[in-house]
Order: structure tokens, then C-alpha cells, then sequence
């Protein structure tokens, strides 16, 4: 009698052959790399800027804007951008470096925009957004561009502790530098003369700080913006914001420019949770809203919008593009480096190491950055930095996006400081 299968024998039958062949696909599925984006647009590109990438920069490829970029060699100078910001916002002041003889670069820094490491998510390995590896980053990019050394590094936001330590690291290759809006206040000191001291329980690092308990103990509690984007919900509240991302980066930028006119700055007296909540709200929030709904209130009108000549509709829309694609884990990663202090040690390697090239630092006069870490514009100029030839510079009608609120202002600063400080003998292998 012949041998008859039952539906169920069968179905049963099927699964065993197909289900490898599914697991085999979806494998595939999973290990086939996303489609690598293309350049920028040269539409929304000045005339003279180019977009393009470079492959195995500290095994990333890297996008970058450039301009100056003749035949024969130029002194190079490198804009490293902060958040949430792309080398698109250097666009202003690419073409009057350039024009004064250098080869501007301006990198998509890794996770950000066009450059590798967007698809992070939040599980995902910290190290390679550790503070010596951005740097090695950048020192990776200057040599992938044949040069042994620049005539100086430019750092605005985030890229300004990225441009500092960049001059700490390597003062071989970065011959001057510029920071803007963030001051840098030093290298970490290492603990001195304890070999007899009793033993403490547990060392003090940025993960044990009591000032975010005090701020949560505040009338309202409050909650400081690093810590804040530290944690797992912080993408998807800037990506997904309630009023639509291009709205949420509208009102984000808004609310940190010289357009909020309720942005005067000064010296906080002390690093307190009571000082810290004379921040405004975008800096120390509110205990239960996210960035998306803390800003929400501050959207500016239409009529606002239309005035806005520093950032139009068509420019915030690049933003809002690049933003919508990859959202913001791959910028996030860096403050929770910070925040998780676990990388710290390795930076007391560098203790008691000062910037000793010619340095500069700029920010808006509207700007909350130069004093949102009491006293460190204090120690860049008295002790972090040795050679301040430049000076610090408060820019009128700027707040934070300084070099794209007073673009002019700030490339004539920049324009000066390179002629008379910065080496033009730029080597090159």
C-alpha cells in the first residue's frame, strides 16, 4: 500500500525545507550593507564648495565638504562641527577661508550625516565615539588628504573639545586652533600625592555626579541636557519630536540664537544646581519633557520664519533631510560617552598637557555656551591655553550658531587670526 501524507505531515515536510533557505535570506538580508548615500547636492551647496567622500578613514568613510581645493597644494584648515549640526554649517565661511589661501575641510564627523556610523543604535558599542578616537579621526582624515600637518583646527559646539584635544594630542599636526562656544577648561587632572591618604569607597566620576540629584530636587525639577541625551529615549523624541522634526530643529535653533531675545548671558557663579537652573530651559529642562516639547514653546511665527536670513526654509530643510534619514543616535553616542565617564582614565594620560599653539576663541554675545561650565572660560584663558594670541571674541547679533548668524563677522576673526598666527608651511607627504 502506498505511503500517503497527511496535511499535517505534509506542512511539516514544507518547513523543513524551507525554513533554512528563509533563515539563509534573511542572513543575507541582514549582512548586506545599506546603500551608500551619494554626495550632497551641489544645489544647496555654494558655488566653490564641493561634496565628496573619503574611504578607510579609521576604517569609517567619511563625507566632507571642501573648498580651495586648486591644483597646487594649499595650507589646509580643518572645521569640525558640533550638534546637532553637519560640515554643512561651516557653508558660510568655507569660501573666505579659502579665498585667503587654504584648502578648507569640513567633515561629517562619524555617525553624523553622510559619514559612517548613522545606523548606531543605542546597545551599540561606545568606544568608537570615545574622545582620542574622534581625534584619531581627524587625524586620519588630514593625512588621507596627504598632509602631514594643518595650519590650524577650527571647532565649533562639540567640535570645539574635539579641536582642543586635537591640539593636546598632537601639536605636530595641529599648529593652531580656534574654539568656538564651547571653552575648553583643560586636561583631567590626576589625584596627587594620595599615596598615604585613607582609602575612599568608590571614585567620584561624571556617572556619581550630585548635581544631577540636586537638580531633580529642584522646585520644579530639572535635568541637564547632556544627561538627558545620554539616555535611550532622547532619539526618538528629537527624530519622532511631536510637531514633526523640521519644526523641532526650527525651534531648537530659534531658541539658541540671538532671535530669542530672552538669551543674555553671564559668569554663573558656581558649578550648583541652583546656578545651573538660571539656564535657560535648553540647557537644564524640565524633569519630564523631552528636547522636542521643551522647545516647542518657543516656535517662532511664520512672519519670524520668513525673516530669518541666517537660516531659511530651503537651509534648515538640509538639516531636516539628512536629520530625517539617520536620525541622531550616531551625534547622541558622544554625550554618553561623556556621561558614562568609563573613558575618562585614558585621557589622565594627557594631565597637566596645555595648548601651547596660537588659539582663538569665539561665541556669540547671545550665546549661554561660554559659561554653561562656570569657570571654564576662566582656565582656557589663564591655564588651558598658553598662547590666547587671538584672544576671546564675543560676536554681536550671535548666539550659539555663531558662524551662521554672523558668518562675516566671524570669517574676517578667523581670516585675521590665520594670517597672523597660523603656519602656512602645511607639510605635505
Amino acid at each position: 500500500m502506498p505511503y500517503t501524507l497527511t496535511r499535517r505531515q505534509l506542512l511539516r515536510s514544507l518547513a523543513v525545507v524551507t525554513t533554512p533557505a528563509i533563515l539563509s535570506a534573511r542572513a543575507r538580508a541582514q549582512s548586506t550593507p545599506t546603500p551608500a548615500v551619494g554626495p550632497l547636492s551641489q544645489v544647496v551647496l555654494p558655488q566653490g564648495v564641493r561634496s565628496r567622500f573619503v574611504n578607510d578613514v579609521n576604517g569609517i568613510r567619511m563625507h566632507v565638504l571642501e573648498a580651495g581645493f586648486a591644483s597646487e597644494r594649499r595650507p589646509a584648515v580643518l572645521l569640525v562641527h558640533g550638534f546637532p549640526e553637519l560640515a554643512y554649517s561651516w557653508r558660510k565661511v568655507m569660501l573666505p577661508i579659502a579665498a585667503a589661501g587654504y584648502h578648507v575641510i569640513a567633515p561629517d564627523l562619524r555617525g553624523y550625516g553622510r559619514t559612517s556610523g548613522t545606523d548606531v543604535k543605542f546597545d551599540d558599542d561606545l568606544s568608537p565615539w570615545r574622545t582620542l578616537n574622534e581625534v584619531t579621526d581627524m587625524v586620519a582624515l588630514v593625512s588621507a588628504f596627504g598632509y602631514r600637518a594643518v595650519s590650524a583646527v577650527i571647532g565649533h559646539d562639540f567640535g570645539s573639545p574635539v579641536a582642543a584635544w586635537c591640539a593636546v594630542v598632537r601639536p605636530d599636526i595641529f599648529r593652531s586652533v580656534v574654539l568656538m562656544s564651547a571653552p575648553f577648561g583643560g586636561t583631567p587632572p590626576l589625584p596627587l600625592n594620595t599615596a598615604d591618604a585613607a582609602q575612599v569607597s568608590g571614585a567620584r566620576n561624571a556617572a556619581s555626579d550630585g548635581i544631577y540629584d540636586d537638580l531633580a530636587k529642584l522646585t520644579p525639577p530639572r535635568k541637564h541636557y547632556q544627561r538627558y541625551y545620554s539616555t535611550r529615549e532622547a532619539n526618538d523624541n528629537l527624530w519622532h519630536a511631536p510637531q514633526g522634526l523640521h519644526a523641532f530643529l526650527r525651534a531648537y535653533y530659534h531658541m539658541k540664537s540671538a532671535d530669542w531675545k530672552q538669551n543674555d548671558p553671564h559668569p554663573l557663579r558656581a558649578r550648583t544646581a541652583e546656578e545651573w537652573a538660571k539656564l535657560p530651559r535648553y540647557y537644564v529642562m524640565d524633569r519630564d519633557k523631552g528636547m522636542a516639547e521643551t522647545v516647542a514653546s518657543e516656535m517662532p511665527s511664520a512672519s519670524a520664519i520668513a525673516a530669518c536670513k541666517w537660516l531659511p526654509e530651503d537651509e534648515l530643510r538640509v538639516y531636516s533631510t539628512e536629520y530625517g534619514r539617520t536620525g541622531f543616535q550616531g551625534g547622541l553616542q558622544s554625550y554618553r560617552v561623556g556621561s558614562s565617564g568609563r573613558f575618562a582614565a585614558e585621557l589622565q594620560l594627557f594631565s597637566g598637557r596645555t595648548i601651547d599653539q596660537a588659539s582663538m576663541f569665539i561665541a556669540g554675545k547671545a550665546d549661554w555656551g561660554a559659561y554653561q561650565n562656570p569657570g571654564a572660560l576662566e582656565r582656557m584663558q589663564t591655564s588651558a591655553c598658553t598662547r590666547m594670541v587671538g584672544g576671546v571674541q564675543f560676536v554681536d547679533g550671535a548666539g550659539h550658531w555663531v558662524q551662521q548668524e554672523q558668518p562675516d563677522r566671524v570669517s574676517a576673526l578667523i581670516t585675521d587670526f590665520l594670517r597672523r598666527n597660523a603656519p602656512r608651511n602645511s607639510s605635505v607627504g
